[in-house]
């Protein structure tokens, strides 16, 4: 039998390189695999490479690992190509993204997958992504594509209207579902809650450790059904696992009593909508119109906060060192026994070795799955992993009023893309004139117009030769 061939491209990523090979190495299913790792910095490759070949040792993985600086070298015969790539460098020029509209006038919710930073974001990571999967039209035309870079939307819209390759998109955001309600229910579901400050914990890397502490406690007790689009999804139902008990008018009502500071967008959203969103305040506000009045200054009222910039970059550069002490010997490598890939060991070991697994959110083209949002949009619902692929999970119509904010950002995102793989600069203006941050058309202008320019570098296809 033929060995599942992987590769990892990303592979030096601190967070997502590391997760990903100690669930890929820690398979027993995938044993006798062969891994290729990839990552364009060669000196953090070679950690990575240290790394994994400590883990095939010492975990008896009988991996067949190899190392490339280029994806071309490691995708021939390729079964599985799994993606986080970023255009370097990631902090600074999400930064950038956010302060170039801002001398215009306009301050972005969050900048980094609506809006007008998701548009930039977009363009740089697109052209890369399109190079990876066109080189799999060519080395490994059936293998699967396994896609987590942002903005994860308009990177799959991508792939799926500008190539032949199959993919699929995975996001873990949909746990952050599972804390709300896991905070909301908590005497209900016996979830633990430590005492944090609702609006400025965030800004902390401490948040996330106990946000993972209420995950972890809620997530075997309950079960969310959630779709929509990536960071902009709709709670459809919650169910009890021990009972079958249908807990979603408890979760509303314990909304109506709960903390004025804790997700206070989602909660003025429930309220509008009757329907609670999932990706909470910092993704949701990306796709709304109401939040970036220069005037009544909304992101104030809801308590909006960028991302951490420097402390992410800290975060990251941190983790890198982590992985050249793990690779060398010097620090314990049980911890990655339980590390998460975030859903691609799932879709690699169940469509490789002829499993079924149900997973909460992936993001695949709508193929029916949301009846009343266009067909072929990148749309996220539940999905079986299984020896015959992808299969998305039919939940039938989205709530109208609902549905039509999800169309305008699609229409947005598909903008977005053909701007970006075309270098159409009409598409590109059209793509922030209907984004519901801009609200001036000279502003639009502008704000294209220093993109194209401060990131001529990155964005070869507006700037023809």
């Amino acid at each position: 039998m033929k060995a599942t061939k992987i590769v990892v491209i990303g592979a030096g990523s601190a967070s997502f390189g590391l997760n990903t090979l100690g669930a890929l190495m820690n398979s027993q299913r995938l044993a006798g695999s062969q891994i290729a790792l990839v990552d364009h910095n060669a000196e953090t490759l070679e950690q990575v490479n240290r790394l994994a070949n400590r883990l095939n040792q010492e975990w008896d993985a009988d991996m067949t690992i190899s190392c490339h600086t280029s994806h071309e070298r490691a995708l021939e015969g390729a079964d599985f190509v799994v993606s986080a790539i970023e255009v370097p460098p990631r902090e600074r020029l999400w930064q950038k993204d956010y302060e170039i509209p801002l001398k215009y006038g306009v301050r972005q919710p969050y900048a980094e997958n609506g809006g007008p930073g998701g548009f930039a974001h977009a363009a740089r990571n697109i052209g890369p992504v399109l190079e990876i999967v066109h080189a799999m039209e060519e080395l490994c035309p059936q293998a699967w594509f396994v896609n987590y870079s942002n903005p994860m939307m308009r990177v799959c819209d991508a792939i799926h209207r500008y190539s032949r390759i199959k993919a699929i998109g995975l996001c873990h955001q949909i746990f952050y579902g599972y804390y709300m309600v896991g905070y909301l229910l908590s005497d209900y579901l016996g979830i633990d809650v430590p005492a944090y400050d609702f609006p400025h914990a965030k800004l902390s890397l401490e948040f996330n450790a106990m946000q993972d502490l209420i995950v972890k406690q809620t997530t075997p007790k309950i079960e969310i059904q959630a779709a929509g689009l990536n960071h902009f999804t709709w709670m459809l139902a919650v169910h009890d696992k021990r009972t079958g008990e249908d807990l979603y008018p408890l979760v509303l009502e314990r909304w109506q009593k709960c903390d004025r500071d804790f997700e206070p967008l989602t909660q003025r959203m429930i309220k509008a909508f009757g329907l609670m969103p999932v990706p909470g305040d910092g993704h949701l506000c990306e796709y709304l119109p109401w939040l970036s009045d220069p005037v009544t200054r909304p992101w104030e009222k809801y308590h909006i906060q960028l991302y951490y910039w420097a402390a992410r970059e800290q975060y990251r550069a941190d983790g890198l060192e982590k992985i050249a002490r793990m690779g060398a010997g010097q620090q314990p490598v049980d911890e990655l026994r339980t590390a998460d890939s975030e859903g691609a060991l799932e879709v690699i070991e169940n469509i490789a070795k002829g499993g079924n697994h149900y997973h909460l959110a992936a993001n695949l083209p709508n193929r029916g799955y949301i009846s009343n949002l266009p067909e072929g949009a990148i749309v996220e619902v539940p999905a079986v992993f299984s020896g015959a692929g992808v299969q998305g999970v039919g939940i039938g119509k989205i709530p109208e009023p609902v549905a039509e904010l999800l169309r305008r950002e699609i229409t947005v995102v598909q903008l977005a893309v053909d701007a970006a793989v075309r270098g159409d600069r009409r598409a590109a203006l059209q793509c922030l004139l209907l984004d519901p941050v801009i609200t001036d058309i000279e502003v639009a202008q502008q704000i294209l117009d220093d993109y194209l320019e401060t990131y001529r570098t990155y964005l070869p296809a507006f700037w023809p030769d």
